[in-house]
């Protein structure tokens, strides 16, 4: 935080009393080295960030952690690679939308026994109404 503000111009002593810490406790943070997490993290950050621009920035949390960095025998939790690609605001593609069926909920039988072929003209007809974008339906039937 007092780094920032440092690059926006303002003094570090002026920051730290703000903030109320001591300069000096702030020049021994500075000072101090990586700890191993966060050395590791980063270098987290940094494989993940090359394991999603590999996949041409569509793999999300779930694959970047379960195919490459599995795959490479690095044990690290799904939780923080979803919080690491969070942090470095990665995101993959949306998958595909989930069907809920509800229980309870009568459905048409299969009258044709999943056999559309048909020997003459007229014989057979099947329409498919699907909820297309913005709740309108579209409805198409086939002779």
């Amino acid at each position: 935080m007092i780094d920032v503000l440092v690059g926006s111009g303002f003094s570090v002593q002026g920051c730290c009393q703000v903030l109320g810490v001591s300069s000096q406790g702030y020049y021994a943070y500075r000072r101090r080295p990586l700890s191993p997490t966060k050395m590791r993290r980063e270098w987290l950050t940094a494989l993940i960030q090359k394991v999603h621009d590999d996949s041409r920035g569509t793999d999300g949390s779930w694959r970047v952690h379960t195919e490459p960095i599995r795959a490479r025998g690095i044990h690290v939790s799904r939780g923080l690679v979803t919080l690491l690609l969070q942090g470095s605001r990665i995101a993959g593609l949306p998958g595909p939308a989930r069907v809920r069926r509800i229980k309870g909920t009568p459905t048409s039988e299969d009258l044709v026994e999943r056999k559309f072929t048909r020997s003459v003209l007229d014989e057979l007809w099947v329409t498919d109404i699907t909820k297309t974008g913005r709740g309108r339906a579209r409805s198409t039937a086939a002779a």
